[in-house]
């Protein structure tokens, strides 16, 4: 008589909880589609008393010194701006964007850097030795004292960093791994899941700084599971147009220092390069003032920024007139046109309206209401901005321009890259004067458009 085999892996629903043995469309619980999502099956605890575990002592906080945790330099400055100054023995990191945009170019730049004094090793799942050598070359790193592990099988790596003990391991990428008490596919759910886990734990153990590579979807968020971002201390994404020879690395998520820092870089033949003044990749140079253009400060984490803003008013050549937005909240942008319209009255409800963020970037912070009304009245009208002027400012639903945080320190770039005006709101009027910078507070939409006439 044949025993009946155990199902290594079990499809739970991420709505209600309910199981099932195999994949279903429908869950067999609360009825809804598409929910099952295959995960390791646990084993059968054997104690009869495995509830009853003997309580952890308690140590209040009072007592625990606090103390800052030592950075690991990558020897790549903007990486380490975007980490918040460097690794942290123990830490995992994912690592997310486009395929092509360089992500696996700084981690071996940075690798190579930090091979002279420390062990690092770099698991490759996608590529061979050869073609990471080749790769090394082009870097000028083909000399650098670095590992290098062709594996995919999660248990062959864990057995492999377990006895080298490397101090910083990168594993390119996190898809192609899979273990072998999954019967699923690489790139699944459960094996990508399983698989992070398994490696955070060992780095976690050993104090391994571990640095996960992960692909992005079409709609930009990280393939997989979002439980993959909760595994890990870090999350940063690589942004950027491929075709462009400037990105971006962008902190979503860090226990161990700021989040929302970003690391500029211009791609070369010598590979990925820190750019020292990022707010030149953002401004066009004209010739001459052109309508519909305004240059605002936006904070990128600790660092203020200069990015052009630019505005294309037209007539509507159909009965729905656009609004596009690239860089910016397209929702917000037809929010400010009603408000523009209200408390300005300057009206563009029979005018197609696009408007864009120069260079790629993106820019979240409602700061960026101000200069963006400023380019749309600019266009409309067909008259140039005051030259050398910076904005920056919330436009509220009443029509109160209202302040931005850190307004002195956006200031005190814009006046250091040359600007001779400012426009912002009157909560961020500095107490006392900027040096070569003139400062006009509003306190109302109307009083910033009047301004411009």
């Amino acid at each position: 008589m044949s025993r009946a085999v155990k199902p290594r892996s079990v499809y739970a629903c991420t709505e209600c909880g309910a199981t099932a043995t195999k994949w279903q469309g429908q869950c067999p619980g609360c009825g809804l589609w598409n929910t099952l999502v295959e995960s390791l099956a646990e084993a059968p605890s054997r104690s009869r008393h495995a509830g009853l575990a003997a309580p952890s002592p308690l140590t209040p906080l009072a007592r625990i010194a606090a103390k800052e945790a030592a950075r690991i330099a990558t020897g790549v400055g903007e990486l380490d701006r975007a980490l918040g100054g460097g690794f942290v023995a123990g830490q995992v990191v994912l690592l997310g964007g486009d395929p092509g945009i360089g992500k696996s170019t700084v981690l071996l730049q940075a690798l190579a850097a930090m091979s002279g004094a420390r062990s690092t090793l770099y698991v490759t799942g996608e590529e061979s030795p050869e073609q990471v050598a080749l790769r090394a070359q082009r870097l000028g790193a083909g000399t650098a004292a670095v590992s290098l592990l062709a594996e995919t099988q999660l248990e062959r790596i864990l057995a492999t960093v377990e006895r080298e003990k490397p101090e910083v391991a990168v594993v390119d990428s996190i898809q192609t791994l899979f273990s072998e008490a999954l019967a699923s596919a690489p790139g699944s759910v459960a094996q990508v899941r399983e698989c992070a886990a398994q490696l955070t734990r060992l780095a976690k153990a050993q104090g391994t700084t571990l640095v996960l590579v992960g692909h992005v979807t079409k709609e930009g968020a990280l393939a997989g599971p979002r439980v993959l971002e909760h595994i890990v201390d870090t999350v940063l994404y690589f942004e950027g147009d491929p075709n462009s020879s400037f990105r971006l690395i962008r902190a979503f998520k860090n226990r161990f220092g700021p989040v929302n820092e970003i690391g500029v870089f211009a791609m070369t033949e010598r590979g990925l390069r820190g750019v020292a003044n990022p707010s030149a990749l953002f401004l066009s140079h004209h010739r001459e003032a052109v309508p519909g253009s305004c240059i605002m400060v936006t904070n990128e984490g600790t660092r203020p920024l200069l990015v052009e803003i630019q505005a294309l008013v037209d007539d509507a050549h159909g009965q729905m007139p656009r609004r596009l937005a690239v860089g910016l909240e397209q929702n917000r942008l037809a929010m400010l046109l009603a408000a523009l319209h209200r408390h300005a009255g300057v009206a563009c409800y029979d005018q197609d309206v696009f408007v864009n963020a120069v260079g790629g970037v993106r820019i979240a912070e409602p700061a960026a209401d101000l200069p963006v009304l400023l380019a749309i009245v600019s266009s409309l009208r067909g008259k140039p901005l005051p030259a050398k002027l910076v904005a920056f400012g919330e436009v509220g639903l009443a029509g109160e321009v209202r302040p931005a945080p850190r307004g002195q320190e956006r200031l005190r770039e814009a006046a250091k890259l040359g600007f001779t005006r400012a426009l912002i709101p009157k909560a961020n009027a500095p107490r006392h004067p900027v040096e070569g910078l003139e400062v006009a507070a509003v306190e109302r939409l109307a009083d910033a458009v009047a301004s411009l006439r």
